[in-house]
């Protein structure tokens, strides 16, 4: 029943509701001015992430209008350390941050104020982070090497006019530096990847989810996924998706098995197809929490290394031995 968005288009009908569909690059247009919802609900936000075989970094600009974060964080999950993280917290942000209506559109998204300067650039299939924060100062350089990306727009059940319009890229090489006072970790393109979460809508005040994406090179070629379940209506589509070797491979519906009395034991994936069986063995539980006026939010972001098989074709079965990535929970309020 899923429906792939093959011609360009809008977001939000003419009456507001969703156009609801998937695809393989950003076809439909996002436009604030077509929400039919309090200004209030609006929710959008840029996550990018880049991690190799024990760190990750990671950069957040987004809000939920009446509640804004600006926050870099790195930490080791090989050995659980969280490193280091700064953060701010704006309220009553709305629309002053001029979030872009398209993920993949030239451009330029910043945060410069208040001793602060978090900036992503965008130009063709590269990606630019520079970060100053007090004593910390970084520069990443993502790259883009698949032509294809996974992006949804889905709707929910409990409202007509709520909606998730998402893309994500991933299988991007990256490199690059973070410092901190006088210590400096750094990223080689041979193992670092990057990732970016671009997210906009309007969706019910409580939610839960589940969402994993990994990259990696298997037989030297690059491997990617992202899976997810149990946000919204997954009818008309799903995030459920691998990419390998320049090709994209769409996937229906997953399931995830995790003990959420202990995050730290094994996880597991499957689809209902029987084309993916993996296993992730955790090292570290990035456990996050915001509290703000009304906002209670919780996600485990599990980190580890995953294992198991992914069945391209009848011909081709990618087998997936020791892929360091993330599978995360989050039970929202927001």
């Amino acid at each position: 029943m899923e429906k792939e968005i093959t011609e360009p288009g809008f977001v939000l009908q003419k009456n507001g509701k969703p156009n609801p569909g998937w695809s393989r690059k950003m076809l439909l247009k996002y436009d604030r001015k077509h929400i039919h919802a309090s200004p209030f609900r609006i929710k959008e936000w840029d996550w990018y992430q880049i991690q190799n075989d024990h760190l990750c970094l990671q950069f957040t600009i987004g809000h939920a209008s009446y509640a804004g974060q600006i926050d870099v964080m790195l930490f080791d999950f090989s050995t659980g350390e969280k490193i280091f993280e700064e953060s701010r917290l704006l309220v009553l942000p709305f629309n002053r941050l001029h979030m872009p209506r398209n993920a993949e559109q030239d451009g330029r998204l910043a945060y410069d104020g208040n001793g602060i300067l978090l900036e992503y650039r965008t130009s063709g299939n590269v990606r630019t982070i520079d970060c100053r924060w007090r004593d910390v100062e970084s520069h990443i350089v993502l790259t883009h090497r698949q032509p294809d990306s996974l992006v949804i727009c889905i709707p929910f059940d409990e409202n007509p006019y709520d909606f998730y319009y998402n893309e994500k890229i991933n299988c991007m090489t990256g490199s690059g530096f973070i410092r901190k006072g006088n210590r400096e970790w750094t990223f080689d393109e041979k193992n670092s990847f990057g990732l970016l979460d671009w997210g906009r809508g309007v969706w019910p005040f409580h939610n839960e989810w589940y969402w994993s994406n990994g990259a990696g090179y298997i037989d030297g070629k690059i491997f990617g996924f992202n899976f997810g379940s149990g946000f919204g209506n997954n009818d008309t589509a799903t995030e459920n998706i691998v990419f390998y070797d320049g090709r994209s491979y769409k996937l229906g519906r997953t399931d995830f098995s995790a003990d959420t009395g202990d995050y730290m034991k094994p996880w597991h994936i499957r689809d209902r197809e029987g084309r993916v069986d993996l296993t992730l063995s955790p090292s570290f539980d990035r456990t996050t929490a915001t509290k703000l006026l009304w906002i209670d939010n919780c996600t485990h972001q599990v980190y580890g290394c995953f294992t198991g098989t992914v069945v391209l074709s009848p011909e081709k079965t990618i087998y997936v031995d020791r892929l360091y990535s993330f599978a995360e929970h989050a039970v929202n309020n927001w």
